[in-house]
């Protein structure tokens, strides 16, 4: 481990010479990537950087442990006993840092919601989740871009909206989201006060860029069509819809939102790269594969990874058995507690799955 440190903060220590070459501003996506590479690496050079330090403390303390003078072995021990602790916790801390980097964390993402089982219920339960989602990118100040909407004009719901997150690190934050979420609660047009249980599902896609994914003129077929519902008469008049389908894979890409057939067109496009860099990802990784599925789901109540218990105020994680008394927060946006745990818990299953490897 502590090679690869060494390694690591060489090269950082090789990039900041680069990125002080007058030459390389020339050259301005050169001098991004460079200053890119030494930002990331900065986090782990710090820390084991700090590491070297308290190894150096705890050594100089050892050796006042055999002075003569009973106050210097005691402010010594003083030491040690606040130093040793820390070293420990921070060599746990660089190894989370030495873990495989998921390629995507950095990547903005689109995010499709879908109303499953309960019908109008679950459609107004997609337009409250996607409420939530945007509450909580506004804590993060990413920028919220809507692709497509169905809505269902009943109690603003929606069967299924389609947006693009950007900004910092919004995959790593938003990945664990993909997933049946069901919620329990009596609707407002349930008479006896019964508790209705409906569901939707989240799909979390990384975006792609195009030289992620190479697609070929050829092999789209690209339909224009009137837009429908709300969006005003030149929405509604014009073939300013957009429905693009990738021929070899069958993938279909509706986006009517814009009155420009032109901004329609590129919405479509960042979506259809996003599906089919996932299907490429999956024919790649074929256990992530399977776990994607075994999370999204088909929208049945059965295949679940949260559940919303409105009359409890409960939130339930089935994935890390993580229990919220406080829904009516969450659903304002405090979703950060539990993105937190679901990050400390898979990053701990990755630590252990590297401890068994090594």
């Amino acid at each position: 481990m502590f090679d690869r440190l060494d390694q690591l903060e060489a090269r950082y220590e090789d990039l900041g010479q680069q990125m002080s070459d007058p030459t390389l501003v020339q050259d301005q996506k050169k001098f991004q990537a460079i200053a890119k590479a030494h930002r990331d690496l900065e986090p782990t050079v710090e820390k084991f950087r700090e590491y070297r330090k308290l190894k150096e403390g705890i050594a100089e303390a050892k050796a006042m442990l055999a002075e003569s003078d009973p106050d210097l072995r005691a402010m010594a021990q003083e030491e040690l006993t606040s130093l040793e602790p820390r070293l420990a916790q921070v060599e746990e801390e660089l190894k989370v840092l030495l873990l495989p980097k998921d390629p995507n964390d950095d990547k903005n993402i689109i995010i499709e919601l879908r109303a499953g089982t309960g019908g109008d219920e679950a459609a107004i339960f997609v337009s409250e989740m996607f409420r939530m989602y945007l509450r909580f990118a506004e804590q993060h100040k990413w920028k919220v871009e809507v692709l497509s909407t169905s809505e269902t004009g009943i109690g603003g719901g929606m069967k299924e909206v389609t947006a693009i997150f950007e900004g910092d690190k919004v995959y790593s934050q938003m990945k664990y989201e993909s997933g049946v979420h069901r919620v329990q609660r009596v609707p407002a047009t349930e008479t006896q006060g019964r508790v209705h249980t409906s569901a939707i599902t989240v799909a979390v896609l990384p975006e792609a860029e195009e030289v992620d994914v190479k697609i070929e003129a050829k092999d789209l077929r690209i339909d224009t069509f009137c837009s429908s519902g709300p969006g005003g008469q030149s929405v509604n008049t014009t073939y300013s819809a957009v429905r693009i389908t990738h021929i070899p894979t069958n993938t279909v890409v509706s986006c009517q939102d814009e009155k420009s057939q032109i901004k329609n067109r590129e919405k479509g496009m960042r979506v259809l790269r996003a599906r089919l860099y996932e299907v490429e990802a999956e024919r790649i990784h074929q256990e992530q594969a399977k776990d994607r599925k075994q999370q999204v789901g088909s929208g049945d109540r059965s295949e679940k990874i949260r559940t919303y218990n409105f009359p409890q105020n409960r939130l339930t994680d089935h994935r890390i058995g993580l229990t919220n008394h406080q829904l009516n927060m969450v659903m304002e946006g405090l979703l950060q507690p539990t993105v937190d745990a679901l990050i400390a818990h898979y990053t701990a299953e990755k630590l252990k799955a590297e401890g068994e490897a090594a």
